[in-house]
């Protein structure tokens, strides 16, 4: 075991859960044993929200300017710390070293936000009668969670650590199983970057934690990210228990590819969205809609595919089970008639074969019936189903339950515009391959890729993690009454 086995963070301090239920933490990249992760109770939840609460009355109290100043040095250690932190990603992961910098990079930026939220956050004043003022005040909620899943163990808590402690309230953080290694550091380097104890807590577990944070009397608003399954249980769990709830599920991206697609960067953009991260991202290109005659593009993209190689430029899977499933698809869609390009089954990398290894994986005359295009793969696969025209192809996007992002690769401004306004996705892209809004601009899918009201990330998370006061005030009795006062 290459680490000590991890312990809940409390109050400031790393301390051991009571837990007997424990399960290991293995790397992706080769198999290796790096430390076990305790499956924390209840009552060790109740602790972490009983600091939080006893942190909150000081914290909401202090003022935004200050609380923004915790960030800024925050910034300034992942920068510092970006190679130590990239590692770790990579290690309980399985990313290349590039995609984890990337990671900790948008982290960063994530947190540069927040250190923004002084001159964004100010509420409003305006004189709406003689001598009558009214204002809002965005207030902190209390004590908040934050579900976050396995295949960003540092930007997705960050995605809610930097905005919702900002804003003025006191968290608890409940990480992947399978990843809790960046969570931890993350508690260290709040620490050191002066943020107060109680305001930042992590409590380890699996599915019975999840169910106390849905239903405990004290945590007020819920942040999840995972898989639309549990995603509708915990919003639904939340809710009835009359929790705020923001809960991000899965995803099924549609790309539309029309004849005067630029070949050349349609491929390299195509391909890098369906391999990066090893496809364990929600917004993975999972599924090629080619219009027309595209044969050209296709090829191109099955030339840029190849160049990807496990454990070089492509990491692993998070588990063998992961592994096992993604080729399950694979496998189902060539016996019911599809044709594989490009085969990324039974990958194995040279020293690290007990390593969990998808290669990239071409599939075309993919139909929109096979589960391989209506599901989420999670794995560096291309489904490519075909059309004749625009609105068929768009109609088949339409149809899928999931909403996260859709593109279309096309050097056609109108018709660009069209996909723009009829696909049914929360993100869309024009010739770009991964969709997602840069800061300020907020993250947020549609239909069963999302459940709540409002965005994660940007602006829009101000409002989830607030609630707004208004106060109207009268000073001079000059202005006598009138149906305003």
């Amino acid at each position: 075991m290459k680490y000590a086995p991890f312990q809940n963070y409390i109050n400031g301090q790393f301390v051991p859960s009571s837990s007997n239920r424990k399960l290991d933490v293995i790397s992706p990249l080769d198999g290796t044993l790096l430390s076990s992760v305790p499956m924390s109770s209840a009552e060790e939840l109740d602790a972490a929200v009983k600091a939080a609460a006893n942190a909150f009355p000081v914290w909401s109290k202090t003022p935004i300017k200050e609380r923004a100043q915790i960030f800024f040095r925050y910034k300034y250690l992942l920068e510092k710390n970006i190679t130590e932190l990239a590692a770790l990603i990579c290690e309980e992961n399985g990313k290349t070293n590039g995609e984890a910098i990337a990671e900790i990079e948008k982290s960063i930026e994530l947190t540069e936000f927040a250190c923004a939220l002084p001159q964004i956050m100010t509420g409003e004043i305006l004189e709406v009668s003689k001598g009558i003022e009214c204002r809002t005040e965005h207030i902190a909620l209390g004590v908040v969670a934050s579900i976050v899943p396995f295949n960003f163990p540092a930007m997705v808590p960050n995605w809610t650590i930097p905005n919702a402690i900002a804003t003025g309230n006191c968290m608890i953080i409940k990480p992947s199983e399978k990843v809790p290694l960046s969570c931890a550091r993350i508690a260290q380097l709040l620490k050191e970057a002066g943020l107060p104890d109680g305001v930042f807590n992590i409590v380890n577990g699996d599915s019975e934690i999840v169910n106390a944070i849905c239903v405990h009397p004290q945590i007020e608003a819920i942040s999840f990210v995972g898989s639309t399954k549990v995603a509708k249980i915990v919003y639904q769990k939340a809710t009835q228990h009359f929790k705020r709830c923001l809960a991000l599920g899965g995803a099924k991206n549609h790309l539309l590819v029309l004849p005067d697609a630029k070949e050349e960067m349609t491929a390299v953009n195509i391909v890098a969205s369906m391999s990066g991260c090893a496809g364990q991202r929600c917004m993975a290109a999972s599924a090629m809609i080619g219009v027309g005659k595209v044969d050209h593009i296709i090829n191109r993209i099955c030339e840029e595919a190849i160049k990807i190689v496990a454990g070089k430029n492509l990491g692993a899977v998070i588990n063998k089970a992961s592994k096992e499933r993604i080729e399950k698809y694979i496998t189902e869609a060539e016996q019911q008639g599809a044709k594989i390009l490009v085969d990324g089954r039974n990958a194995k990398v040279e020293g690290k074969e007990n390593g969990t290894y998808v290669g990239p994986t071409v599939i075309d005359y993919v139909r929109p019936d096979m589960a391989i295009a209506r599901e989420e793969v999670f794995g560096p696969v291309i489904s490519i189903m075909r059309t004749d025209s625009l609105d068929e192809a768009i109609s088949i996007q339409n149809k899928n339950p999931y909403g996260n992002g859709a593109s279309v690769f096309t050097q056609n401004g109108s018709l660009a515009r069209y996909v723009i306004e009829k696909a049914s996705a929360g993100m869309i892209g024009v010739n770009v391959g991964v969709p997602v809004p840069r800061e300020p601009f907020s993250f947020g899918g549609w239909n069963e890729s999302k459940f709540g009201v409002g965005d994660i990330t940007g602006k829009s998370s101000i409002e989830f993690w607030t609630k707004l006061k208004k106060t109207t005030v009268k000073w001079n009795p000059e202005a006598g009454v009138n149906w305003m006062s």
